[in-house]
């Protein structure tokens, strides 16, 4: 059974995930790294104190997945979204990304707006399912340390290494 679960307050198995999903990013980037649990319980101790809604969904008692919401003058962005691997594909992160979509009809806005690694191929094609299709914003910075770019995507007239 899913139940979804506000968070008021981090415990082991929330910052587990957390540094779980930044471990999942950084592999977008091609790079290695370890689960930080301290890391990742700092992180999420900072969306509480800023006030972010923060829920977790719970699968027959186990943690399963979580997301993270920013509402900015009554624009909700999910600022992060993870589901765990065996818990994928089973209607964890739908229920997830709803109740954002819920936060954001509740302020009379019929979008989310949506983070995503450009490599995260899983994530861009759940979010085309459920009708995001829209190119918002683009996120350009420079390469991070041991990054591996090897190709180059346009948008619009420009080229960016990618």
């Amino acid at each position: 059974m899913l139940e979804l679960i506000t968070i008021s307050e981090v415990n082991d198995a929330l910052a587990e995930m957390v540094a779980s999903f930044r471990v999942e990013l950084r592999s977008y980037k091609g790079i290695v790294s370890r689960t930080n649990v301290d890391a990742g319980r700092e992180e999420m101790e900072e969306y509480l104190v800023a006030g972010f809604p923060v829920f977790v969904a719970m699968v027959d008692g186990q943690y399963a997945g979580y997301v993270v919401c920013r509402v900015d003058s009554e624009v909700v962005w999910v600022e992060s979204i993870f589901v765990k691997e065996e818990f994928r594909r089973h209607g964890v992160a739908s229920a997830l990304h709803r109740k954002a979509e819920d936060i954001a009809a509740s302020y009379g806005d019929d979008t989310v707006y949506n983070y995503v690694h450009p490599n995260n191929h899983r994530m861009i094609e759940f979010l085309r399912k459920r009708g995001y299709t829209v190119l918002n914003l683009i996120e350009i910075c420079k390469p991070y340390k041991d990054e591996k770019l090897t190709q180059t995507i346009a948008v619009g007239e420009h080229d960016f290494d990618y």
